[in-house]
């Protein structure tokens, strides 16, 4: 990797949102996951509106014949961003490693040595290649009732160029290794590891259960949601070795335990047995940047360790949780305060009044009637009492 590659150090992710850098077990990384959870959770749904409101705007364009000088304009800036984006030469560097083991952190971590790195977290952000990976293996997987596997397609890895990524992390991408090394015989690998398989299972059962509720009931309301459920369900039966995830009705069936610890435990091991030692690190995010500079053939006045920066820490599974909740819970109160603001507007215009308004009225009228009640009730009360007494 030559000079000019290592000095460059574009920051595309490094975001204090994303990171809890505090020490293991204590009150600030407790409310730093939370914090980080609830900040990229948002951060799904707001981008998936944005996308609606988008798309609806061009709709609404194009119908006003707006359409042509607009799409051009589109078109032309599209292509100037492809251009300027693609990366000369190859893919440098690709995260073989399953989901849940310290992905997004290693992610960052490229991202700050220079890496422009795609992680699966982000991938349904980069329209072109998701919809190639949608279109070709995902959907057709549902479609064919058949899980499209990597050695029946291998996807357009040029795509991730003209995104202007030079390294991808977690699954699709870890899945094919093979065909990545034969098209980039100079690319390197990094198996990502846990400390035991009895680990990833909990943190990989975490996620699932996490992100099952959200597309469940975000798919019928969103495009994008829908195609992310594609790939869920395709990504279940690869890890389950069961193709029962492709076309079962929610809610899904639970991950089955041995065969995803087989399953991950065999995807290592063929990693191992089939890249070269030369071009594999076999990694645990614990151990920070040293490993990392030196297979990436960084100098050492060049590695993050030496001016003191700390190792992204991000996405543990308390911060995960956080992360469905929001997703979920975030576009569910918007939608509630948006409703209640149009309800807000036409009661006003009917009533004259203000919901708010309305409400004290109302109050008013039912204390006054109620003491009203009362009175009689104590008159009532009074008269039989004097009754009695004559």
């Amino acid at each position: 990797m030559n000079d000019q590659q290592q000095q460059q150090q574009p920051k595309t992710k490094m975001s204090t949102i994303y990171l809890n850098q505090n020490a293991g077990g204590s009150w600030s990384e407790f409310f730093g996951d939370i914090y980080s959870g609830i900040a990229v959770g948002i951060g799904h749904p707001k981008w998936i509106v944005e996308k609606a409101i988008d798309q609806g705007v061009k709709a609404i364009t194009s119908l006003t014949g707006m359409a042509s000088s607009s799409s051009s304009a589109d078109s032309s800036s599209n292509n100037s961003s492809i251009d300027n984006g693609k990366l000369d030469g190859s893919l440098k560097v690709i995260g073989v490693g399953y989901g849940r083991t310290g992905t997004y952190s290693l992610a960052l971590a490229l991202d700050e040595l220079g890496f422009p790195t795609l992680h699966t977290q982000h991938l349904y952000e980069n329209q072109k290649i998701f919809t190639h990976f949608v279109d070709n293996i995902f959907y057709k997987s549902i479609q064919q009732d058949e899980v499209i596997t990597p050695d029946m397609y291998t996807p357009d890895f040029d795509l991730l160029l003209d995104g202007g990524f030079t390294a991808t992390m977690d699954l699709p991408f870890a899945l094919y290794y093979t065909q990545i090394h034969e098209i980039y015989p100079d690319c390197k690998f990094i198996l990502t590891v846990r400390e035991n398989s009895e680990v990833w299972f909990r943190s990989w059962d975490v996620l699932t259960k996490s992100i099952t509720q959200p597309a469940q009931y975000g798919s019928f309301f969103f495009t994008h949601v829908n195609r992310l459920n594609y790939y869920m369900r395709w990504l279940f039966s690869i890890v389950n070795s069961d193709k029962t995830y492709l076309n079962a009705p929610f809610p899904l069936p639970p991950q089955n335990k041995a065969r995803s610890i087989s399953s991950y435990e065999a995807h290592n091991q063929k990693v191992r047995n089939s890249i070269p030692s030369s071009h594999l690190l076999e990694y645990n995010v614990r151990e920070g940047w040293e490993p990392l500079c030196s297979f990436l053939e960084i100098p050492e006045a060049n590695c993050p360790s030496t001016h003191g920066i700390p190792f992204p820490k991000s996405n543990s599974a308390r911060a995960v949780t956080w992360q469905a909740y929001s997703s979920f819970i975030g576009p569910l109160v918007l939608t509630v305060f948006i409703l209640f603001s149009v309800f807000s507007l036409v009661f006003r215009k009917v009533t004259g009044m203000s919901v708010i308004s309305w409400c004290l009225f109302v109050k008013a009228k039912f204390m006054h009637w109620t003491n009203e009640s009362l009175k009689e009730r104590t008159k009532r009360n009074k008269n039989k009492m004097g009754m009695k007494m004559d």
